[in-house]
Order: C-alpha cells, then sequence, then structure tokens
C-alpha cells in the first residue's frame, strides 16, 4: 500500500537487489572507487561504501573511514543519476552507404532499464527537474523519456549532511517525499541495524513483496523522523532564496561578477557534476572511407568558448559572462523557463570547484551589497 512503513533488517537488504534483478532491472548504486563514491552497477549489498563517510568543503573531497558498518553514511560524490538518464554521450543515429545513397540507421534500441539505488532527496528533485525540462514541455528527448519512465527508484533519505549541503535553503531535502518507488532510512541503534522502508508506488508495494518485512513500531519512526530532523539540522552551507531570481535580475552589472571571475577557471567542473544542468552539443563523424557516418550528442557548458558562438564570435567571451550565465540560468531564468529553481542544494558545485568558488557566498555578497546600500552605508 502507498504510504506503508515498514522495518526491512540489514541482512534482506540483499533480497531487495535480488527481487529487483529478477524482474530485469540493472541495479546501479553507490561504490568506493578511485578514493571517491560514485555510481556504478552493482549487485551486491557488499559492494556498497560500508563504513564509510565523505567530508566536503570548498573544493575539498575526502573519504573517511566512520565508526560504524552504515551502508549509506555519506551524502554525495561527483556522480548523478543524470549520466544513466541523460548520457554524457548518445549515438542519435547512423548512416551507410547503400550504392550511390545512405541509409539511415536510427539508434531506436531498447533502453536500459535502471534500478536507482540510493538516491538522495536533492538527487530526487534534480531528476524532476530534468523531467520538466526533457518531458513535460512542448519538445519531448525520446531518449530521456525511454530511459526515465523504465526506472525504478530506491530513495535514501539523509541522516547527517555534508559541509557543502544546503537543500534544506532549497527545500529538496533532506526527506525524500516525491519520485520515489521505495525509500528508506538506516537507522543503526545500538546493536541493532535495520531499514524503515516507506512505499512510495504500486510498483515499489510489489517489489517490496518479494522481501521479508516487519511492522514498523511507533518508536522506529520516531527515531527515524529524529534522525532526519538532525541532518536538516547540520547543513553546510545556506542560502537566503527570498526574492532571488529579480535579486540577480537587478544586478547584472554588479562587481561581484568581475571579482569572481578573477578566480574562475571556466575548467565546467560545475556543470559536469550538477545533477540539473543539461547543456549539449552535436558531433557528426564520419569514417575514412566516407561509407559510414554517425550523430552523437555529448554533454557540453556554458563556461565554453564555443559553446555560445554564432557566426562572428562568442556570444559570452569573458569568465565573468560565462559565470553569471551560470549562476543567473540557475537561480533566475531557469525560473522563468521551467517555473522552479535549477538549484537542489546538493552542494556539488562547491566541493568540485577547484577554487573553491561557492554559489551561496556569492548570492551572500549580492544581497548584503544591497542592504548595504539601503543603509546609506
Amino acid at each position: 500500500m502507498i504510504g506503508e512503513k515498514v522495518l526491512v533488517e540489514r541482512p534482506d537488504l540483499q533480497k531487495l537487489l535480488d527481487a529487483l534483478r529478477q524482474k530485469g532491472y540493472t541495479t546501479v548504486g553507490p561504490t568506493v572507487r578511485d578514493h571517491a563514491i560514485i555510481y556504478d552497477q552493482i549487485t551486491s549489498v557488499e559492494e556498497l561504501p560500508i563504513g564509510w563517510t565523505d567530508e566536503q568543503d570548498g573544493g575539498t573531497y575526502r573519504l573517511k573511514r566512520r565508526t560504524d558498518q552504515a551502508l549509506f553514511g555519506y551524502v554525495v560524490g561527483p556522480h548523478s543519476w543524470k549520466k544513466f538518464l541523460h548520457p554524457p554521450v548518445l549515438s542519435l543515429w547512423k548512416a551507410k552507404k547503400n550504392g550511390k545513397n545512405f541509409e539511415i540507421v536510427s539508434n531506436n534500441g531498447e533502453p536500459p532499464q535502471y534500478a536507482f539505488i540510493g538516491v538522495r532527496s536533492c538527487e530526487l528533485h534534480a531528476i524532476l527537474i530534468q523531467d520538466r525540462v526533457f518531458i513535460n514541455g512542448k519538445f519531448v528527448d525520446p531518449h530521456y523519456q525511454a530511459r526515465r519512465e523504465r526506472a525504478f527508484i530506491v530513495a535514501v533519505n539523509c541522516v547527517q549532511a555534508g559541509g557543502t549541503c544546503f537543500c534544506v535553503s532549497m527545500k529538496t531535502g533532506p526527506k525524500a517525499t516525491v519520485g520515489f518507488d521505495l525509500a528508506l532510512t538506516e537507522i543503526l541503534d545500538g546493536q541493532r541495524h535495520y531499514f524503515v522502508v516507506e512505499v512510495g508506488t504500486e510498483k515499489g508495494a510489489e517489489i517490496l513483496q518479494q522481501v521479508p518485512t516487519k511492522k514498523a513500531q511507533p518508536r522506529d519512526l520516531q527515531i527515524a523522523a529524529e534522525r532526519v530532523q538532525q541532518a536538516a539540522q547540520q547543513m553546510g552551507r545556506q542560502m537566503d532564496t527570498t526574492d532571488i531570481k529579480n535579486l540577480l535580475y537587478r544586478n547584472l552589472e554588479h562587481p561581484r561578477w568581475d571579482e569572481v571571475a578573477t578566480r574562475c577557471l571556466n575548467c565546467t567542473n560545475c556543470t559536469m557534476v550538477c545533477p540539473t544542468c543539461f547543456c549539449t552539443t552535436v558531433e557528426d563523424v564520419t569514417d575514412l572511407t566516407g561509407s559510414e557516418a554517425e550523430r552523437v550528442r555529448k554533454w557540453d557548458s556554458c563556461f565554453t568558448m564555443d559553446f555560445s558562438y554564432v557566426h562572428g564570435g562568442s556570444v559570452r567571451a569573458s569568465p565573468k559572462s560565462r559565470y553569471r550565465q551560470w549562476m543567473t540560468h540557475k537561480l533566475a531564468s531557469w525560473i522563468d523557463q521551467f517555473g522552479t529553481s535549477g538549484c537542489v542544494g546538493c552542494g556539488r558545485c562547491i566541493t568540485w570547484c577547484p577554487v573553491a568558488i561557492d554559489i551561496t557566498e556569492e548570492v551572500r555578497a549580492i544581497r548584503e551589497s544591497e542592504h548595504s546600500k539601503e543603509k546609506g552605508e
């Protein structure tokens, strides 16, 4: 039943993965690789980042051992689920020479059927934002739509926050409230290690029937709520979003843009790790014989010179203009386009910026300068 909450003991969590795989899903979840927690195909609970956590700050990411055996005791890493729903490289079609003509070979193969394990609330909101961009507007991306419709989502409520998290400011977490089939809250209480599981869809209820469960007691629900509330009070960053759209529109020529441009490397890290950025480019390639051609879509970034190039030159030739474009789009014009902010407060852009540019600090600086002007300072 949707909304029902039950308990799953730690040893039985493997049965959830097994049930999903038996249904034909490719299970994808967090795992430790190259000193980071990334998302990749997994088949066993033992592949999860057991006993690991992450320490994050501006330009800093480090893994650290926990004092317990938590499976989801970290926050978020460099990957987002976007890489599976909106792949970094996607072949759109191929053409092969057939006599004097070319035959178009469409890329209409069956899309993968993913089960995402360990999706955080901020990431759920990011997926919903990309839904608005790719499938809920006038134009539909069939590749995204096919992958999205086949996805099964197992969310995990955060019981701790990271150093760059600010989901509370963006009203996107830390508790998963929408967009999941099942939502887990991990609880380690003395010698007990278990999960409070909330059913989000009929599809989720069907899968959960294959997993041993117990009735959730009031005490279990209270502990789960307290742990999530604890995470909400631990946010490493905050952002005042009051009238933020007009704040940025009023300050398009603010000197802060020049200041941040002296630090920005235009490396594109912030857009690559962002779970909502969707800029792409299209490349046409041929083989050496000229008998085959292919059109490929690849992730791109508004921080590159070529992205805004039109006949005669780049529209945004300076680092100042490119950072301003990214931040004002994310926090202001995105609202005009899609009816929502483009930021979910995951903090990745702060963590993975080599020079620790902090979007929350940039907003704060602009807002405080306005307040100073109003006071005549």
